[in-house]
């Protein structure tokens, strides 16, 4: 059984509660912002030092943030990022370690037709509160499984409004 003190860790139930809102809201932005190519959201995500091991890019947050939505944008038609629900650990006042699993999906299409990229993995993530503010310092992507397959589209092309990318 899981007890107040082990999810609270140091922090009082209302802080606790309140960090985990604004980590998930990282969390969440994060995805929003790779699926609309916004560097600028993926970004606020982290810390302005904050950094991000996803295996080929190591470095800092940001500078993946303009690393992966230039890359998207440049061969996917459109991705959609689906993150699981987190389990935080608060490790003092101000860090706290998080696991989140995510599905992502990115719809691409070469001369063989249309395929979806389909990724499943985790994040690993270091929180830290900071000036107020709590963000990530550090993002490890670790792999579970990936599949890529061909699809047809289901509807026409014009039936809905296209969401929005930068």
């Amino acid at each position: 059984m899981t007890t107040p003190q082990e999810l609270n860790g140091p922090l009082s139930p209302e802080a606790a509660i309140a960090a985990e809102r604004a980590m998930r809201r990282c969390i969440l932005n994060y995805c929003l912002g790779i699926d609309r190519c916004d560097p600028e959201l993926v970004a606020s995500a982290f810390h302005g030092d904050g950094t991000a091991d996803y295996g080929s890019f190591k470095g800092l947050g940001a500078d993946f943030a303009k690393h992966a939505t230039t890359s998207l944008r440049g061969y996917a038609i459109a991705t959609k990022h689906f993150p699981s629900d987190t389990v935080f650990s608060f490790t003092s006042l101000t860090t706290a370690e998080a696991e989140t699993q995510v599905l992502a999906w990115h719809r691409c299409s070469n001369d063989g037709g249309e395929y979806l990229e389909n990724f499943a993995g985790r994040y690993f993530d270091s929180f830290e509160l900071r000036n107020g503010d709590w963000r990530i310092a550090h993002r490890r992507l670790t792999h579970d499984w990936n599949q890529k397959l061909m699809v047809e589209p289901a509807f026409a092309p014009d039936r809905f409004v296209q969401s929005p990318r930068k």
